[in-house]
């Protein structure tokens, strides 16, 4: 059970279709879609923000364009909050550490793509920013043939660096 004390947001990074398009598969990428899919269906319940996150580049994933779309199991709600980044920390050069702190928020629990990326990044970019971090451990994933690994490994660091793990059925808000 949350601390009542602690107020959370969820975030929805990079869930985007041409993630989904890659030479190799998302690993598990229907379990890791559902459970996102629970978390914000958790999230709207308890009237926790959700925020997605959207990353552009001149490459793979240009504004606009088909593939910078959210995947079509992931179906943002009007009130939920957008940041469009161009780098992996979500926090570097957006409004989103901003748009935290006028929420009050102190806790986020990440969730999405890519595991050694923008995930990662986004939450030692919390962490550095004093927010506890919770990353949902089935809830995120990458396109590498050796995705297990690289998620095992990542874990490894997270919780190192202060990142608390948590399974989605773990995760209270």
């Amino acid at each position: 059970m949350a601390d009542e004390s602690v107020n959370s947001a969820l975030l929805v990074i990079d869930v985007q279709q041409g993630l989904f398009e890659r030479s190799a598969p998302i690993y598990q990428a229907e379990k890791v879609l559902d459970n996102i899919n629970f978390l914000v269906e958790k999230a709207h319940q308890e009237n926790i923000p959700v925020i997605y996150i959207q990353h552009a580049n001149d490459t793979t994933l240009q504004k606009g364009t088909r593939e910078w779309q959210f995947h079509p199991q992931i179906k943002p709600q009007q009130d939920d909050l957008h940041i469009h980044k161009q780098h992996g920390n979500a926090f570097e050069e957006t409004e989103l550490h901003t748009e935290l702190q006028k929420r009050n928020i102190t806790r986020i629990i990440a969730t999405g793509l890519v595991t050694h990326g923008c995930v990662k990044s986004t939450c030692l970019g919390g962490l550095e920013l004093d927010y506890q971090v919770v990353l949902a451990s089935d809830a995120h994933s990458n396109f590498s043939n050796t995705a297990k690994q690289i998620i095992k490994q990542w874990h490894t660091k997270l919780a190192g660096a202060g990142t608390e793990l948590l399974e989605t059925s773990q995760i209270g808000f």
